[in-house]
């Protein structure tokens, strides 16, 4: 990227994150609406959007349909957040087109429109660039919320809302009532929902749903996923069974695979080319990085928040049950860190607290404070790659986690190191 389009989305950092659809409608506007030109798929949830947005892509594209992937944050670059056909977007493309939105919020600026924020750049960039590249469909992940994010501005085939927990309440109602009303609100008139909600916010999914005529399939109501030895059955109420199994093979991901293969299952009613076969061995053979990946020898997770803790948490204890764990834990200073150390923690395992390449980073001294009261050994690294050389004296199994901001850069720096 060069240092003039680095210099553009770090100014558009300063404006933060500013929910509201004026200024996206704009922008997009003035750029011919370049979202209306294909079929997509939004995906909106507390965890799980990027892994199930992953699944469906790799399982259109399968079919043999051109397919455009937009999801947030990256690990290691921008131009990660933006694929076609598996394809990231080359850095010329990615500097073409953001200078061809730039022109447009320029002339927004020099005519008194308000400035878009980063986020609402970039995803102008993410339809322009699949528009540009003819794709047929585009799986769309929501940023933040859902009813006032900037992709909210798509009529989708099919909504997807992976689950919800209580985060970004602060945005988004400040409630966990609230966030799931901001998450039902990607939810479109006579547009089939998939979803794994549980409890109070899958409540107030139904009732959207059904204001909205939208046909609405519950996990654990209207599909299945039950796992057998080493392969995973789904089924569901119309008498469809399927067997396959993972790459992915964290056991939160069941749950996402079975949110894939009923949209999947859905969207086919409408879609000839999508090909079961085809499509269960390409959501058996996907990958995406930064989740339960070991990469170098160590294990990359991006949970984030409680609920992601407790998934990462429950994996380990599946797979990895009697092993001696070591983390590399880096955090955001707006989460539920001390609910986040609780649930992932046991007294005997070892931490090494550091922080996260962001301006929201929690400092390590601050988290150092959090963690004591949950484990055992713990130490301080005042800089990701010095965390990477205490990690790698440990014995057992080595993780990091805590933020995606860190996973990232742990990502990176093993990789140069490989």
């Amino acid at each position: 990227m060069s240092p003039e389009t680095e210099s553009y989305l770090s100014h558009l950092a300063v404006f933060g994150v500013r929910l509201g659809l004026s200024r996206i409608e704009t922008l997009l506007l003035r750029l011919g609406n370049p979202e209306k030109k294909y079929k997509t798929i939004h995906i909106t949830g507390t965890n799980g959007k990027g892994s199930t947005a992953r699944f469906i892509t790799d399982a259109l594209k399968a079919s043999g349909i051109r397919t455009g992937l937009y999801t947030s944050p990256h690990l290691e670059c921008y131009e990660e957040r933006f694929e076609v056909d598996g394809e990231i977007i080359s850095e010329k493309d990615f500097e073409a087109t953001i200078l061809e939105v730039k022109r447009v919020t320029d002339e927004m600026a020099t005519e008194g429109e308000e400035c878009p924020t980063q986020f609402e750049v970039l995803t102008a960039v993410a339809f322009l660039y699949f528009a540009k590249q003819k794709v047929e469909y585009a799986v769309i992940e929501v940023g933040l919320g859902g009813l006032l994010d900037s992709t909210n501005v798509i009529f989708p085939e099919i909504s997807v809302i992976t689950n919800v927990t209580l985060e970004h309440a602060d945005k988004c109602g400040g409630t966990l009532d609230g966030v799931a009303k901001h998450k039902a609100g990607i939810i479109k008139e006579n547009i089939p929902v998939v979803t794994a909600a549980q409890g109070m916010p899958l409540e107030i999914i139904k009732k959207v749903a059904a204001e909205k005529n939208s046909k609405l399939y519950v996990l654990g109501e209207d599909f299945f996923v039950e796992k057998d030895e080493d392969k995973l059955i789904f089924s569901d109420n119309m008498g469809e069974t399927f067997n396959y199994s993972l790459k992915m093979n964290a056991p939160y991901q069941r749950e996402n695979s079975s949110i894939a293969v009923e949209t999947l299952s859905v969207l086919a009613k409408q879609e000839p080319r999508i090909n079961k076969e085809t499509s269960l061995k390409a959501i058996s053979n996907s990958v995406w990085a930064g989740r339960f990946e070991l990469f170098n020898g160590v294990l990359l997770d991006g949970a984030h928040n409680p609920a992601g803790m407790s998934a990462l948490r429950k994996s380990l204890d599946e797979i990895y049950p009697n092993v001696h764990r070591t983390f590399l834990l880096g955090v955001l200073a707006d989460k539920a860190v001390d609910e986040m150390a609780e649930t992932l923690l046991r007294p005997s395992d070892e931490v090494i607290v550091t922080s996260p390449v962001s301006e929201r980073a929690m400092k390590e001294e601050e988290l150092l404070l959090i963690v004591k009261n949950h484990t055992g050994k713990i130490s301080v690294a005042k800089s990701i790659e010095e965390g990477i050389v205490e990690l790698k004296k440990c014995e057992g199994l080595k993780i990091a986690c805590g933020s995606l901001y860190l996973v990232g850069e742990v990502r990176r720096l093993l990789n140069l190191k490989s």
